[in-house]
C-alpha cells in the first residue's frame, strides 16, 4: 500500500495526514474482498525498513495502527475475518502489541476470510527466521524440503499468494512475500493508495482474471 507520503506532499499536509487517509483506505477493500471470493488478504502495513523513518512519524505510525486495530476489531468480527500477525511483533511497542494480539483472539474463530497484518516486517528477514527455526527444530539437512521450510515462514499453512498489487506506480515488491510470491502474478496500479477504491481493485482482479497463469513452466 504506497504512496501515502507523495499523496500529503500532494496535497500540502503533513506525512500523518497521508496515512491516516491510508488507514481510511483500507477499509472498504477489507469488506468487499470476502464478497469477492477472497480468502487471505494480507496488506503490508508497516516494513522493518520504516523503522529509518523520522522519531514523529514512526511514533504516529504506530498510533494509528494501534487504534485502528482497536476501533475495527468488532467489525471485523461480525464479517467473520480472522486477523492475523505477519512479522516481528514482538518488537513493536508494547500497547501496539496487546491491540494486535487482542485481535488475532478476539477473531479467531473468523470464517470468511484471514486478513494478514504484515506488521514489522521483511521477506529477508521472514526466510532467515525461518532458517533458524528449521534448525532449531533439529530437521536433519537431509531432510530439508520446500514443505518443511514453508511450514516455518509467518504465513504457514496458508496458500501462497496468486496476485500481488501495489500502490504508487513503484514496480517492485520492496522485500514484501519473497518465498510466497515467487509465482504470484503482479500488478501496478498508478493510483496512490489513499486514492485507491474499490474500482481499481476490481480493475486488478479483472486483470488478474485475464491472465494465462503457466507457473515458470
Amino acid at each position: 500500500m504506497d504512496g501515502n507520503r507523495r499523496w500529503a506532499a500532494a496535497h500540502g499536509l503533513p506525512s500523518i495526514a497521508g496515512h491516516v487517509q491510508g488507514v481510511e483506505a483500507i477499509k472498504p477493500i477489507v469488506r468487499i474482498a470476502p464478497d469477492r471470493g477472497i480468502e487471505v488478504l494480507s496488506l503490508y502495513v508497516f516494513s522493518t525498513e520504516n523503522w529509518r523513518r523520522s522519531d514523529e512519524e514512526v511514533t504516529g505510525l504506530f498510533g494509528l495502527i494501534d487504534g485502528a486495530v482497536r476501533q475495527n476489531t468488532d467489525e471485523l468480527i461480525e464479517q467473520g475475518v480472522r486477523v492475523r500477525v505477519v512479522g516481528r511483533l514482538h518488537e513493536a511497542p508494547s500497547d501496539v502489541q496487546r491491540s494486535i494480539r487482542d485481535a488475532e483472539e478476539r477473531t479467531r474463530h473468523g470464517a470468511r476470510m484471514e486478513l494478514n497484518i504484515a506488521f514489522n516486517y521483511s521477506g529477508r528477514r521472514e526466510i532467515v527466521d525461518a532458517a533458524r527455526a528449521l534448525i532449531a527444530s533439529g530437521v536433519p539437512a537431509s531432510e530439508v524440503d520446500e514443505e518443511r521450510f514453508a511450514a516455518h515462514l509467518y504465513t504457514a499453512g496458508q496458500p501462497d499468494p496468486d496476485l500481488i498489487i501495489r500502490t504508487g506506480a513503484e514496480q517492485r515488491t520492496s522485500n514484501f512475500l519473497l518465498w510466497q510470491g515467487a509465482y504470484a502474478e503482479l500488478i501496478f496500479c498508478a493510483a496512490l493508495w489513499p486514492d485507491f477504491r474499490q474500482a481499481d481493485f476490481d480493475a486488478a482482479l479483472d486483470e488478474f482474471a485475464r491472465r494465462q497463469r503457466r507457473y515458470g513452466a
